[in-house]
């Protein structure tokens, strides 16, 4: 093995640039160990199973307790993507528990439709958790929550929920203090009435959401004069002192009984405000206000974006690792039958075979484009029960169901028109279909699909390594490579056949298809890697052009899926350069599409609802 590994030394590079990043990454979360970090698991009463991480400053003592806080992360996100917010509260001094919301990440899927509206997406059972005296550490009259999106809308329910239960008792509310990121819609009279709590609203003033707001247009996401903003403010002011306007950043009410207001409007989009120096500030500046960090830490003093460089250079690196892990492989005796020489090229292209080229890069692009939303709709129809959020067997993932139909309907139609071109032209014009790397046998396929298994084992078994030591995985923002829990290898198979269609259409394409006499190969990959992801990229290109022109966004009843659409042209644009790498090392168009689907697949699968009935 050892002989192995020095022949294969970038795969030793690759792991000690990870290791090291890790460390480095794993230090800023802790705070150069000043903040112990901890995965936690909560059983909660009524059965469910609420994963979280525990970030415990060494000053949080049973006799000099510290302020709890819940962060929730938003729809598609599991804990990891709020990090940074649990960074820098922790390092002032606040517990905070950072939690994976029902049916995200490692925690089970909620037993109730209305996740938010009745337990917060698991945030109420850990409230009540930490009111009941069981950290000792805490102080249980400064317990707050905060959360960006969804979990904005989970604050404000549990301000309505903990301030509905302590108007029964007549004592003061659990939740002391709310902060509300990127949440406007549930800010209602009848909700804000119940509400005994403070409140923090921080909304990116070109939120594309926005257009579900009460006001239209530009004027939707513009917090001054929002009917949300003045509500909410207004709902704790006399009669003779409402407003007609906000001041933005002016606390309003009072924080000895639990009515402060305050209203924020950063100019951002909605995903990217979490991952904004100024809106955290804001969110910094007003615990400090509420609660009085322990630690004084002057609020523009932020250290959680080194955190996501060095996960950044994780990821990166990680992907570029499978290149080296698969060489290793490959140079074992069991597997060198698999490596044939690399097919011959295409021709060079004419005149005539650009325009039928270009013709069919186009098509296919715009194909790629007018078919997704149409595939978002069909999935709510095929998959009823996800699509309403209900627990299901049966393909339980309700956005990344669209993109397994847009992906099996994407690369059948590439098939076709990869065929079709060969019919009608290629073959008349000096194309020889043993340039594919088509052919194979029965043993040869077998050991194929055993080395693409080994080299996702091998994937994972080195983020497992690199989570148990530093408790860090592989991300940028919201974009993540994280460990799951087995269930996730059944979701994993359900869901493959279905995507492989595309992976395996894509290998073949950009193999078959687009290496050419005499064209350089960096060429040849960015075209192919422009080639497979313009048309998602053309999705967004119309939806911000739209939002940019108009201030409403082009598609409004499917904006989350076109905002899914961030995460996934990154995995689109690099998906023809490793489906052409593993092709040069084995002169066979299968591996790269088993490697890329399981891997890929896995990634969308941990970073989207699992509505599992576990």
């Amino acid at each position: 093995m050892i002989a192995l590994l020095n022949k294969n030394k970038l795969f030793l590079y690759c792991l000690v640039v990870i290791i090291s990043s890790s460390f480095f990454a794993s230090l800023i979360q802790t705070s150069f160990g000043k903040v112990d970090v901890k995965l936690m698991n909560l059983k909660t009463p009524d059965g469910q199973n609420l994963v979280y991480d525990l970030y415990k400053p060494s000053i949080a003592t049973e006799n000099d307790k510290q302020p709890f806080i819940v962060v929730v992360p938003g729809f598609q996100r599991s804990k990891e993507a709020l990090s940074n917010i649990a960074i820098e509260l922790s390092r002032r001094g606040y517990v905070v528990a950072l939690i994976d919301p029902y049916a995200q990440g490692m925690s089970s899927s909620s037993l109730s439709r209305l996740a938010a509206t009745t337990q917060g997406y698991g945030m109420f059972a850990l409230v009540d958790y930490a009111y009941a005296e069981n950290f000792s550490f805490v102080d249980i009259n400064k317990i707050g929550s905060t959360g960006h999106s969804m979990g904005g809308n989970a604050a404000i329910r549990g301000a309505d929920y903990f301030g509905k239960e302590a108007i029964k008792s007549g004592k003061k509310s659990k939740l002391d203090s709310v902060y509300i990121s990127g949440y406007v819609l549930t800010l209602q009279e009848n909700i804000l009435r119940d509400s005994k709590s403070n409140m923090g609203v921080s909304y990116a003033l070109y939120d594309e959401g926005a257009f579900r707001n009460d006001l239209q247009g530009w004027d939707a996401g513009n917090m001054k004069i929002a009917p949300e903003s003045l509500r909410t403010v207004n709902s704790v002011l006399p009669k003779d002192k409402k407003v007609t306007e906000v001041e933005l950043g002016k606390y309003y009410g009072e924080r000895s009984n639990n009515t402060l207001r305050v209203i924020f409007n950063e100019e951002l989009l909605h995903p990217f405000q979490p991952y904004n120096k100024e809106a955290t500030k804001n969110q910094l500046d007003y615990f400090d206000k509420v609660f009085g960090a322990p630690i004084s830490i002057n609020s523009k003093n932020q250290i959680w974006q080194y955190k996501e460089f060095f996960t950044l250079i994780n990821m990166i690196i990680s992907l570029l690792m499978l290149v080296p892990i698969a060489k290793l492989f490959l140079s074992l005796s069991f597997y060198r039958d698999i490596v044939k020489d690399i097919p011959a090229s295409l021709p060079e292209q004419t005149s005539k075979s650009k325009m039928i080229f270009w013709s069919v890069f186009f098509l296919s692009a715009l194909i790629a484009c007018i078919s997704f939303i149409p595939m978002v709709d069909v999935a709510k129809i095929l998959f009823y029960e996800s699509a309403n959020r209900e627990l299901t067997w049966f393909f339980p993932q309700r956005m990344n169901n669209s993109v397994m139909l847009w992906a099996a309907f994407n690369g059948s139609i590439g098939l076709v028109i990869f065929f079709i071109s060969y019919y009608f032209f290629g073959r008349h014009h000096g194309v020889n279909t043993n340039s594919w790397g088509l052919q194979i046998n029965k043993v040869e396929l077998f050991k194929t699909i055993m080395l693409g298994l080994s080299i996702f084992i091998c994937y994972y078994l080195i983020l497992y390594f690199v989570y148990f030591l530093f408790h860090v995985d592989y991300r940028f923002w919201f974009m993540g490579v994280r460990i799951f829990q087995p269930e996730m290898l059944l979701v994993l198979v359900m869901y493959f056949p279905l995507f492989f269609i595309f992976f395996f259409s894509n290998s073949l394409r950009v193999n078959g298809a687009m290496r050419f006499k005499n064209q350089s190969e960096w060429k040849s990959r960015l075209i192919a890697g422009f080639a497979n992801s313009l048309g998602l990229m053309m999705i967004i290109i119309i939806q911000y052009v739209t939002f940019a022109w108009t201030g409403t966004v082009f598609w409004t009843t499917n904006w989350l899926s076109v905002n899914l659409l961030f995460g996934i042209v990154p995995m689109m644009f690099i998906l023809p350069y490793f489906n052409r790498i593993f092709f040069q090392l084995t002169g066979r168009v299968y591996l790269g599409p088993i490697v890329t689907c399981l891997i890929f697949i896995m990634i969308l699968s941990t970073n989207t609802v699992v509505y599992l009935p576990l």
